[in-house]
C-alpha cells in the first residue's frame, strides 16, 4: 500500500505508517554491552535528525544493558535479533521499543509463537526482517535465483505465520544489495501488505557508492508513495547514515525544515577555497532549526544570479565576498570573514 493508506504502528512514541512523517533510522555500532559508549554515540545521532535507533543484540548481556541506554536517551529503541530468540524474549523484557527479526531465523515454530506472545503481551511492534542472504533454499529451487517474487513470498510467509499466531503489530523490511532489485521488491510488497514498510538499500556500500545506490534506490521507491521508515546503510560513522537521509527526504519534498545547503561546482573563475567554505557551511547549519535554504557560490559573476532561488549565501570574489539575500548582494567582505558573517546572519534569522 502507498504510505498514506498503511497501518499505523507506535515505536515507542514514534508513529509510523498512515501518512505519518517517514522516520530515520540507524544503528550503532558500539558494542551494545558498553552502555557508556552506546549511549554517547545515540545522543550525538539524535542531535543531527535520528529518529529511531537499532541496537544489535548478539549476547543476554547486551539485552541487559538495553534497560540502563534507555534511561539516558530521547528515542525510541529497537534490538536487532538474529538467532536466539531468548535475546529476543529478553529484549522485550529489558525495554526494547520494537525487535527485528528474520522468523527464518529463529528456529521452529514454537520458538517463534513464544517471541510473539511476549510482544503480544507488551504490545512491542515486531519488524519482519527479510534479505536476499538469507532466502529459503525451497524458494531459490523454486524461482531458480534470487529475484524479488521469490523475496516477496518470503516475507509473506512470515508476515502470514505471525498474524496466524494472532498478532499483527508489525513492520516488514526486504533488502537486498542490488538497488533495482530492490526497488521491485519494495513495490510488490506495497501491493500485498498493510503494514508499514521500513526502506533500504542493505550492504550498499563505503560513503561514497553507499551514498549514490541508496539515493538511486530510495529516491526511486519513495518517489512511489512507497516507505514509511528509512534507514541509509553506510560502512562509516552512523551520523553520516542520517545526514544522506535527510538530504534524501528533502530533496523528494518529503520533509521540511532544516537549513538546505546549495553550492556550485568549482570552475577556473574560483579564485577562494569554495571546497573548504562549502563543507565549513554543512557543518556550521547541522543544528540550526531553520528551514531555509543557503548557497555557495564561487564567484560573483554568476553567484548572485545563480543564488536568487536560496534565502542567503555567500560568494567568493578575489580575497573577499559578498553576502547575498534573495540573489541581491547586501554586502561585502573580507574572505576570512565570509563564514563568521553568514553564521551571524544565520544566528539573527529571525530578529
Amino acid at each position: 500500500m502507498k504510505r498514506e493508506n498503511t497501518k499505523v504502528v507506535y515505536i515507542g512514541n514514534v508513529p509510523i505508517g498512515g501518512g505519518n512523517p517517514i522516520a530515520i533510522q540507524s544503528m550503532t555500532n558500539t558494542k551494545t554491552e558498553d552502555v557508556k559508549g552506546t549511549v554517547a554515540q545515540i545522543l550525538e545521532l539524535e542531535k543531527v535528525g535520528c529518529d529511531i535507533i537499532r541496537v544489535a543484540v548478539p549476547t543476554m548481556e547486551a539485552a541487559k544493558a538495553i534497560s540502563e541506554i534507555k534511561k539516558e536517551i530521547h528515542i525510541p529503541l529497537v534490538a536487532d535479533i538474529h538467532f536466539d530468540y531468548k535475546l529476543a524474549i529478553a529484549a522485550m523484557e529489558y525495554g526494547a521499543d520494537k525487535i527485528r527479526i528474520n522468523p527464518g531465523n529463529i528456529g521452529s515454530k514454537e520458538r517463534v509463537a513464544e517471541v510473539v506472545e511476549k510482544a503480544k503481551e507488551k504490545n512491542i511492534p515486531i519488524r519482519v526482517g527479510v534479505n536476499s542472504g538469507s532466502l529459503e533454499k525451497n524458494l531459490l529451487e523454486k524461482y531458480g535465483k534470487v529475484c524479488p517474487e521469490a523475496l516477496v513470498e518470503s516475507a509473506l510467509d512470515k508476515i502470514n505465520l505471525i498474524k496466524g499466531m494472532g498478532y499483527d503489530n508489525l513492520v516488514l523490511s526486504i533488502k537486498s544489495s542490488d538497488v533495482l532489485t530492490c526497488v521491485e521488491v519494495y513495490k510488490l510488497a506495497a501491493e500485498s501488505v498493510d503494514c508499514p514498510l521500513h526502506v533500504g538499500i542493505t550492504e550498499a556500500g563505503t560513503l561514497l557508492s553507499g551514498n549514490i545506490k541508496s539515493s538511486i534506490g530510495l529516491g526511486l521507491i519513495l518517489n512511489e508513495g512507497i516507505g514509511d521508515t528509512i534507514r541509509v546503510s553506510l560502512t562509516g560513522e552512523p551520523k553520516e547514515e542520517i545526514k544522506s537521509a535527510k538530504i534524501i527526504l528533502k530533496t523528494l519534498g518529503l520533509r521540511k525544515g532544516g537549513v538546505e545547503v546549495v553550492s556550485c561546482p568549482t570552475c577556473g573563475r574560483t579564485r577562494i577555497d569554495l571546497i573548504g567554505l562549502a563543507n565549513q557551511v554543512e557543518e556550521l547549519v547541522e543544528d540550526i532549526p531553520l528551514d531555509i535554504k543557503v548557497a555557495v557560490m564561487g564567484c560573483v559573476v554568476n553567484g548572485p544570479g545563480e543564488a536568487k532561488d536560496a534565502d542567503i549565501g555567500v560568494a567568493g570574489g578575489i580575497g573577499e565576498g559578498v553576502l547575498i539575500k534573495k540573489g541581491e548582494i547586501v554586502k561585502k567582505v573580507k574572505e576570512d570573514k565570509l563564514l563568521e558573517t553568514l553564521r551571524w546572519e544565520l544566528m539573527h534569522w529571525n530578529e
